[in-house]
């Protein structure tokens, strides 16, 4: 059996690759990535079945989540890293497995390899397609892309700090589940709902990581122009690795800009003190190839999003560090404080010159729940009195395919008495259009990252609250929503458990879903694709 993948919106023709991935992981990456996962269930079903108290094994829960990670889209390009991590999660499975009573164990958590061909002929026999019933196989997919979502979700709370055992302890019995062959396609929908219900938690956790730590995120205009100084880009959705890049380049002369999903960084009052963080340099994340010849400095990538590079010019200026990884590229390791060194991006970046400006001007941003609530009575105003008519949640992902113009030109063609509320990299589809505003309140409404589609939820809540209604569904919003990796998967769940109906989705329906599944989503929730522009106005509207 070679590779087989079908996680991430671009995967090819829709239905899965199988040489080499649309992301550019080849082969054995794609297979180590499954045995890995094979591997985690494999713990999970010893912590379940043990009945192992998951408060004394505080490094495991933490292992799992950044292996967890380490298999999401673009996040891990490295091999040898991905064999290391296995081997690590094997040894740590064993000696779990010697702590507990119970001899009924499945194959994940009894198998050993001792190579890296032993690892991918092991790896082909449990990939994703090791389960032959379609819809099952869609399911116990779907709850393991949620769980990698969330599992990213968590690792970045517990790096500040924040974490819940609540959480830990679902993702081991979930995992565990997926190899449980009693389980009906019926338990597994309910599974999947239960996913949705902690992935509400897991980002409540984030937000309360990142707000207690950094601030509330308030309105901000953020600068895409450059100045004249070296500088480093950051990428990625991790602020603490920020936090600790703008501290070590205080007083150095070296600027700092974000790049994609960091640009809501900017938003936090934790890090307006930093006189060397400048703004934010180019677009969403598969932009990267050209954006990254013009910056010119050191490139540190925190998490995914990765488009393998091109030049070897540019791969020398690329870092890596947590979950992420690219061959022959540097990756910096945190000490057992959770500190890094970034002394040597420093130095490079000294060498290097200022990036080139791409761009002028500035964008607005910092429309999460606790500032938006604070103008709600602005916002209920605007409602009542006609001025707002509708609002459309267009948060997510951006990708690579030309059918994703479908929400630049969606953005352009709303009536103007609607308002946007974005989360995710989508907004760099329509965050620079000039789509103007409704008695002050901007008509893009930029809450943050992806996780921050909490924050929306949050806003339709209140909102739900402050007009009376019983339903979040009667409010005036509607959901145009475009997907492209796991945690995007696991913002769909989420909202699903919240009860939100009629969801469009896009640019194409994941090709995870079976049609038995997919069908059980339109019938129960009302999941859409989405059609022509004019026309999804038309019945939105």
């Amino acid at each position: 059996m070679g590779m087989f993948c079908y996680q991430c919106q671009e995967t090819a023709g829709g239905k899965g690759c199988t040489v080499r991935g649309v992301c550019g992981k080849n082969e054995e990456v794609a297979k180590l990535q499954d045995l890995l996962i094979y591997t985690l269930k494999g713990i999970s079903e010893i912590v379940v079945k043990g009945k192992i108290d998951i408060s004394k094994i505080a490094s495991t829960n933490y292992e799992m989540l950044s292996s967890l990670f380490m298999t999401i889209t673009n996040a891990n390009f490295d091999d040898s890293s991905i064999e290391k991590q296995i081997m690590k999660m094997i040894a740590i499975r064993d000696e779990l497995r010697k702590t507990i009573t119970t001899n009924n164990l499945s194959d994940a958590a009894i198998f050993s390899v001792d190579s890296r061909d032993s690892m991918l002929e092991k790896a082909s026999a449990v990939g994703v397609l090791s389960t032959e019933n379609e819809d099952v196989r869609s399911l116990r997919q779907m709850i393991t892309y949620g769980l990698k979502g969330m599992a990213a979700y968590a690792e970045h709370a517990k790096n500040i700090g924040k974490e819940s055992l609540e959480i830990n302890a679902f993702i081991y019995e979930a995992l565990a589940a997926t190899l449980d062959d009693s389980l009906t396609a019926d338990d597994l929908v309910a599974l999947t709902l239960k996913t949705g219900e902690y992935g509400v938690k897991v980002m409540a956790l984030l937000d309360e990581a990142n707000t207690s730590r950094f601030g509330n995120p308030e309105i901000t205009e953020v600068n895409i122009g450059v100045r004249k100084n070296p500088a480093i880009l950051i990428s990625g959705h991790d602020l603490t690795d920020l936090e600790q890049l703008l501290e070590q380049t205080k007083g150095s002369g070296v600027d700092v800009y974000t790049h994609s999903e960091m640009l809501p960084s900017h938003y936090y009052p934790a890090f307006k003190k930093y006189d060397n963080f400048v703004g934010n340099y180019g677009n969403a994340w598969w932009k990267q190839l050209t954006e990254f010849e013009s910056f010119h400095g050191p490139i540190l990538f925190t998490t995914n999003c990765i488009v393998p590079p091109k030049s070897e010019e540019v791969r020398s200026r690329i870092f890596t560090t947590g979950s992420t990884g690219f061959p022959e590229c540097k990756h910096i390791e945190a000490d057992k404080n959770g500190k890094k060194d970034f002394s040597t991006i420093i130095a490079l970046a000294k060498t290097l010159p200022a990036p080139d400006e791409i761009e002028t001007g500035s964008i607005v941003g910092g429309f999460a729940h606790n500032q938006v609530l604070a103008l709600a009575d602005k916002v209920v105003d605007a409602v009542k009195s006609g001025a707002i008519k509708k609002f459309f949640v267009m948060a997510g992902c951006d990708g690579r395919m030309k059918s994703r113009e479908y929400y630049t030109k969606f953005a352009e063609k709303l009536p103007k008495d609607t308002v946007i509320l974005t989360a995710g990299c989508a907004k760099y589809r329509y965050n620079k259009l000039g789509l103007g505003d409704i008695g002050g309140i901007p008509r893009v409404l930029d809450a943050g990252q992806c996780n921050d589609s909490y924050s929306l939820a949050v806003i339709a809540l209140k909102l739900k609250e402050v007009f009376g209604l019983d339903d979040i569904n009667k409010l005036p919003i509607e959901f145009n929503i475009a997907w492209y990796e796991q945690k995007a998967v696991i913002v769909l769940l989420a909202l699903l458990y919240l009860g939100v109906k009629n969801i469009h989705l896009g640019p194409t329906l994941p090709g995870f879903l079976s049609s038995n599944v997919a069908k059980v989503l339109v019938e129960k929730f009302g999941i859409a694709g989405i059609g022509t522009v004019d026309d999804d106005i038309k019945m939105l509207y």
